[in-house]
């Protein structure tokens, strides 16, 4: 089950000693724009890894993100510096690492710290996996989980990243928006086709918006993976929105309506 929250992030310090210094290219500034343009890309290689937590070389992620090799070089030295990226293997590559472990946790402090006994009692009594999630401009992040007891289960790791018109939980943090809100999310959404069960107009995702706002649920009929369903359930709480998504496997065949049922109507 995930958990996605609206929350801003906390202020981070800089440890200047263990900072590394980034050259500007050529033609930038050191700066004004040529540090927002710096900015902009590290958070760009952060995101690419975090939507590939096995790790990436260095050649892909500059196809990634749209950058030379020799620049996506300089900006990971810098992350590696602050321990925000590691070796993914002997061979080669990059992870995210634990330098990012501090910030998650101050994302995670207060409120949100509530939602982890009840993501553990849902995963006990339903057997799936729970996970927690923030909203990021057009898509859903996890940030915690706790894993299912079931022996066939699906699982996603921290950092990963799902697009909002595809996912349970995407579709409950929107229910969740004034329509003046929404109306600003609805122009960031792409509607990519990931499976063929993938909506791909607004039209039948703002009805099923509808419905969720109604039954305060929302589901993933394999719209995102092939062969998992998924529900989610808002909870709004100070600080943020909070929602509850169980994972189901293609086990028995059943659906997230019918399997979730006795969990959906349960205080959290």
């Amino acid at each position: 089950m995930m958990v996605p929250l609206m929350m801003a992030p906390p202020k981070q310090t800089t440890n200047p000693r263990r900072s590394a210094q980034i050259k500007a290219e050529p033609n930038e500034a050191v700066s004004g724009r040529g540090q927002i343009r710096i900015v902009s890309r590290i958070a760009s290689i952060i995101r690419v890894l975090a939507q590939n937590p096995k790790g990436l070389t260095l050649g892909g992620i500059a196809r990634e993100v749209g950058l030379p090799k020799s620049t996506v070089q300089r900006l990971i030295d810098a992350l590696d510096c602050e321990r925000f990226v590691i070796a993914a293997t002997l061979d080669g590559g990059v992870r995210l690492g634990p330098g990012l472990v501090g910030i998650l946790r101050r994302i995670k402090s207060g409120t949100l710290e509530f939602a982890h006994p009840a993501m553990a009692r849902l995963a006990e009594e339903s057997g799936e996996t729970v996970d927690l999630c923030i909203l990021d401009y057009d898509k859903i992040v996890f940030v915690d989980q706790v894993p299912g007891t079931h022996r066939l289960r699906a699982a996603s790791a921290v950092g990963v990243a799902f697009p909002l018109h595809s996912s349970s939980a995407g579709k409950v943090i929107m229910a969740s928006l004034s329509e003046a809100q929404l109306k600003q999310v609805r122009r960031r959404i792409k509607f990519t086709k990931i499976t063929e069960f993938t909506i791909t107009t607004w039209q039948e995702l703002y009805r099923q918006i509808q419905d969720a706002r109604q039954a305060s649920v929302a589901f993933d009929r394999e719209e995102t993976t092939l062969g998992i369903c998924s529900v989610s359930s808002a909870l709004r709480l100070p600080g943020g929105t909070w929602q509850q998504l169980p994972f189901l496997p293609p086990r028995l065949g059943l659906s997230p309506e019918r399997s979730f049922s006795p969990f959906l109507a349960a205080p959290i």
